[in-house]
């Protein structure tokens, strides 16, 4: 995967969770939340009891919480979609603070705020302990199509490239008296996006052919290709192991 892409969600440290192979975490975030979407909503105490899951997680991860808080802002979309609900859905409605509410509109928000949030929760864990170039090795390990992890390996090394220039136009645009700041310049950002995509259709044929010279073959080399141990599927795998039993007895005790 070339050199490697410390992205800005990744948290340096020696913990048990960065230590796992890349496909164990991937396949252990991946049931866990196919845990907490299929358990069903009424049942309060099984989301407190993932909740408590995930923090050891991050206990174990040696992440600080507050950088995963602060992360957390990105659920803010679904926060205000889901206080809507309660305002907008049809049904029988009761009264909090006076105001009148429908139910299922309070269950749905319920459900949507919940399961988002330990969705994005898992996500940040995740992404935290395992920088970009190992996610994609790992998908690879878990048999993700060639072409997907190959398109995706090529973004995250050409990310930083794309975006200095995206960065070097915009100077260039303001050394020569652009302000973005008024309507009647939005051609010029448009102008500017149109040559910055040609620009980077012009870059990844020059790439292409340059790696087709040297050998390319349409598969990157894997430098660590070792797999997983059965010790460490095992570690990885508890988490999730943990959440489907929560998962199922939410469906037998349903208070």
């Amino acid at each position: 995967m070339g050199a490697p892409h410390t992205h800005s969600l990744y948290v340096h440290q020696h913990s048990l969770v960065h230590r796992l192979p890349p496909q164990c975490k991937l396949a252990a975030a991946m049931l866990f939340v196919l845990a907490v979407v299929a358990t069903p909503r009424e049942t309060f105490w099984a989301y407190g009891c993932y909740a408590a899951l995930l923090a050891g997680a991050v206990v174990v991860s040696r992440i600080p919480a507050g950088f995963i808080l602060r992360r957390m802002v990105f659920e803010t979309p679904f926060v205000l979609f889901a206080l809507f609900l309660p305002f907008i859905a049809r049904g029988e409605e009761t009264e909090v603070l006076g105001i009148g509410l429908s139910v299922d509109g309070l269950w749905a928000a319920w459900n949507i705020l919940a399961k988002a949030t330990l969705g994005l929760a898992t996500s940040l864990v995740l992404a935290a302990t395992t920088e970009l170039p190992e996610l994609i090795r790992g998908l690879e390990r878990l048999r993700v199509p060639r072409a997907f992890t190959t398109i995706a390996g090529f973004m995250v090394r050409y990310l930083d490239v794309v975006s200095d220039e995206m960065r070097r136009m915009s100077i260039a645009r303001r050394s020569r008296g652009h302000d973005p700041r008024w309507l009647w310049q939005a051609r010029a950002v448009a102008a500017s996006a149109g040559a910055l995509f040609i620009r980077s259709f012009e870059r990844g044929e020059r790439v292409h052919l340059a790696m087709l010279s040297r050998g390319y073959d349409g598969t990157m080399p894997d430098p660590g290709g070792t797999g997983a141990l059965p010790a460490q599927w095992a570690t990885a795998l508890t988490l999730p192991a943990l959440a489907v039993v929560l998962a199922g007895a939410a469906w037998v005790v349903r208070w």
